[in-house]
């Protein structure tokens, strides 16, 4: 989908970060846009980050296992 910038202070801008990185306009916005996202998800608090890590992946239920010496002896073929 095309983006058309209808401002001529913002095409200026994009234009001049192009230049001065020596990038397409494109790639210019690609990279402006992607930066601020990521400064946006830095200022999210590290605590709420792993908490949607968490939930979006959570950990598998207990093997009720128990990794001891034996256990890694076997892994390792008694070495």
């Amino acid at each position: 989908m095309p983006l058309y910038i209808k401002d001529d202070v913002t095409a200026a801008l994009v234009a001049r970060l192009a230049k001065l990185r020596g990038l397409t306009k494109q790639d210019a916005v690609r990279l402006a846009v992607q930066a601020e996202l990521d400064r946006a998800q830095e200022a999210i608090p590290l605590r709420t980050r792993v908490q949607a890590l968490r939930a979006a992946y959570p950990l598998p239920a207990p093997m009720d296992q128990t990794a001891d010496k034996d256990f890694f002896d076997d892994l390792s073929g008694g070495l």
